[in-house]
């Protein structure tokens, strides 16, 4: 277990990074997470997961489009919902 001290009730917030931007549009193929074109030409994609089976369903889609994976990151709620 990553975080044991999480609650198994709260869906896991993930970044995830891609290289190129996407444009708003994506936000419901992307199950809705957020959508952030970055300065430096990334795509940050945030936003609750439920499960490892969705995370995995995420990353499908980023391969699918043929953008290249920068990185995925677990970050606690209130980082990415200030």
């Amino acid at each position: 277990m990553l975080n044991p001290q999480a609650d198994p009730d709260q869906p896991i917030v993930y970044q995830i990074k891609i290289g190129g931007h996407l444009s708003s549009q994506w936000t419901e193929w992307f199950e809705g997470l957020s959508i952030t074109r970055e300065a430096d030409g990334v795509t940050l994609l945030a936003g609750p997961v439920v499960d490892q089976a969705a995370l995995y369903g995420l990353l499908k889609k980023v391969r699918d489009l043929g953008m290249p994976l920068v990185s995925v990151v677990q970050v606690k709620f209130d980082e990415t919902h200030r």
